[in-house]
């Protein structure tokens, strides 16, 4: 089966989405299939060999000329296709880091337009490839946000179009008015468009059938697997004098380091019996890295003064490395989860995770039975679960084992691709 698998870039960003993205075309290629993962926007940055094609489409610089300029619109195609190439685009989103939602309403609302946004000429050129290159026997969008280009791919190529949900719920809801109403109306409207969706657990797919206003029937469910190459569980961990806590994940407000930080200071006042240190890595943009400062600032002027840590980003060997070192895993997003990607990471090495009892993690910690839950954005509860978890070994290694196992039986790369697979066989067949 040939596979048009069209992702959106994150402007040198990991993202949970790129990983996903990546892994699944990885996977999909391993079990014989011809997959073309195709950035848009700008270049994937991923933590395992891509597997994406060395093109851009609908680039950023040229989606936002387009938005910003009736001119542009009409610009050469050397100047187009210099504007999309991925070392271009590469330097001219470096340090970018979050994308702000408050400015971005326009962009956004026109691109649902899709065919009838001031991006039609990039969708177009897009689509040009797809038929006369790519001819593919399935097109799958990486999320709801690229759904404008879904009528001209159907017009055009005419093979069933899926799309992924993956959390871009957060991004519109911060979308100004009148933005955000117009924005919803399209998705609504633009979602009718498509053969299927998938998602990632069970939560999101309730959630997002209510939100794009589509049959709950459309929406499947095929979990994250991951890639386990070289990634053995730790068997037992030998009891030290200091307790090691950790986060891995982008360093910013939502994804919650600052509650773990306030936990962590509780732990130290309140059971200084239970000497803890607090270990963060990830990515860190330029627009959070006051963040950091102040959280810096916060332990050195608390009860975790010498006891925490930034380790910088991590590539994939020293991430493993990184999440076997810790005691226990920690990812308080202070919204709800979509994905919980880095959760699974952790318990793949067998480290237990402790996680906020909203979006994707009570349906995770229940299939895996790989850590424990908090209240969601509450310090003390935090605390209270990470030290009950901290006093009991047994515990703490029951979660680490049963994670481990249950990232490989169902948590794992092939299992997902094998989802996939049938899912498009079905939708090909079926003719949608």
């Amino acid at each position: 089966m040939r596979i048009a698998y069209l992702a959106a870039g994150a402007a040198g960003m990991y993202c949970g989405s790129c990983l996903h993205d990546n892994t699944l075309a990885t996977a999909l290629l391993a079990r014989g299939h011809d997959v073309l993962l195709t950035p848009t926007y700008t270049p994937m940055r991923t933590d395992e060999p891509s597997v994406a094609v060395p093109r851009v489409f609908v680039g950023g610089v040229n989606a936002y000329l387009e938005q910003a300029s009736g001119l542009f619109r009409n610009a050469p195609g050397w100047l187009r296709r210099l504007l999309n190439h991925p070392g271009f685009l590469k330097v001219a989103t470096s340090g970018a880091g979050s994308v702000d939602p408050a400015g971005l309403g326009p962009l956004t609302v026109s691109m649902l337009r899709g065919e009838a946004g001031n991006q039609q000429r990039s969708i177009d050129e897009l689509v040009d490839w797809l038929v006369d290159e790519a001819r593919p026997d399935v097109v799958h969008l990486s999320n709801s946000m690229l759904l404008g280009m879904a009528r001209r791919i159907q017009e055009r190529c005419g093979p069933p179009v899926v799309c992924a949900l993956s959390g871009e719920d957060v991004f519109l809801e911060a979308l100004p008015a009148p933005y955000y109403d117009q924005a919803r109306e399209l998705l609504r409207e633009r979602a009718a468009e498509v053969a299927a969706f998938t998602t990632l657990n069970a939560y999101y797919a309730d959630f997002m059938a209510d939100y794009l206003s589509v049959d709950r029937g459309k929406i499947h469910v095929i979990p994250h697997g991951l890639s386990l190459e070289g990634i053995d569980p730790v068997v037992d961990r030998p009891e030290k004098e200091t307790f090691v806590v950790g986060f891995f994940g982008r360093i910013c407000h939502t994804k919650g380091l600052h509650l773990l930080m306030e936990a962590c200071e509780l732990i130290a006042e309140n059971a200084p019996e239970k000497p803890i240190e607090l270990r963060a890595a990830g990515y860190l943009g330029a627009a959070d890295r006051e963040y950091l400062v102040d959280l810096h600032r916060q332990a050195d002027h608390g009860q975790m003064a010498g006891r925490f840590a930034y380790l910088g980003e991590m590539d994939r060997s020293q991430k493993y490395e990184y999440l076997r070192s810790l005691d226990l895993f920690c990812s308080p997003a202070v919204y709800a989860e979509a994905k919980g990607i880095p959760a699974l990471e952790a318990m793949a090495v067998g480290t237990p995770v402790v996680a906020p009892n909203e979006g994707s993690f009570p349906e995770l910690i229940e299939v895996t039975s790989g850590g424990a839950l908090h209240e969601p954005r509450d310090a003390e509860s935090l605390a209270e679960v990470l030290l009950s978890l901290l006093e009991d070994r047994e515990t703490r290694r029951g979660h680490g084992q049963a994670g481990a196992a249950a990232i490989r039986e169902d948590y794992h790369a092939d299992r997902m691709a094998s989802q996939t697979e049938s899912l498009y066989e079905t939708l090909v067949k079926s003719g949608l």
